[in-house]
């Protein structure tokens, strides 16, 4: 089997405020080795199930936060930002047989983790589609989708987690915190990896069964902070503004959708 991981960071365990998130802070380090220990989880149960090449996407700002060493050698690890429009599933194809998500996270708008923002924290209020407030999980879900690679388990937050299984039952998720106003209700560390390897290894058994259908059509609404943007982003071919802050894309193809927000979101 070959797998595609994605990896973020706001969804890892224990992660509260954004200076654990920024690799200039002090608060980095003990972080981002979670996030490389709960991906290593991921490959581990993924191998124990029979994976035999795994392609890791470092998804989290600067795309360098993994420590590839610690990691199995059937690995490789996408670090940096290529610019293709499924960014946080750069290059996944139908080559792939499923794809997981790991430290992932509760969309903009939500409660369920002080740091839930969906592709850009301090520009976006909120991006919908087709009326539902779209966290990155349901952006790269789809992005899977479209070239028919399923998604078979997410970890991240509580939020996250019932979200995901609104979407598809199916989909196994392991929930490592709750977000309760600017804090964070967080399980063991070591708990958490454990439950991830675990997860990781029994998603693989049931792959058809985690698909998801693509809407016939869809209608893309973001939400700006600044209103500028708003404006600038109105001019983008198919782009209508609705209000001073907020903008809608109509399209059949979600390809298109991904390309406008590589473009209008940052």
């Amino acid at each position: 089997m070959k797998i595609y991981l994605s990896v973020d960071i706001e969804g890892v365990t224990g992660v509260t405020h954004w200076d654990e998130t920024e690799k200039n802070k002090g608060d980095y380090s003990p972080f981002m080795e979670q996030m490389t220990k709960e991906t290593k989880a991921a490959c581990d149960g993924a191998i124990n199930a029979g994976a035999k090449e795994i392609i890791i996407k470092d998804a989290h700002d600067s795309g360098r936060n993994i420590n590839h060493n610690d990691l199995p050698q059937c690995t490789k690890l996408i670090r940096g930002w290529s610019g293709h429009p499924f960014s946080m599933v750069q290059d996944i194809d139908n080559t792939y047989d499923a794809a997981m998500f790991i430290g992932y996270h509760s969309c903009s708008h939500s409660d369920k983790n002080p740091l839930s923002h969906t592709m850009h924290p301090f520009s976006i209020n909120y991006i919908k589609i087709n009326g539902v407030y779209a966290s990155e999980f349901l952006l790269h879900a789809y992005a899977a989708a479209y070239v028919g690679v399923p998604v078979v388990m997410v970890s991240g937050d509580e939020g996250l987690s019932e979200e995901v299984k609104i979407i598809n039952s199916n989909i196994h998720t392991v929930s490592v915190k709750q977000g309760i106003g600017a804090s964070t209700v967080s399980i063991h560390p070591e708990v958490a990896i454990d439950k991830i390897k675990k997860q990781a290894e029994v998603s693989l058994s049931n792959i058809k069964e985690c698909k998801i259908k693509l809407p016939e059509k869809f209608i893309v609404e973001i939400s700006y902070v600044n209103h500028v943007k708003a404006y600038r982003s109105s001019f983008y071919p198919g782009m209508k503004r609705i209000s001073e802050t907020e903008v809608v894309f109509e399209t059949k193809d979600y390809l298109s959708v991904m390309s406008m927000i590589q473009f209008l979101v940052s």
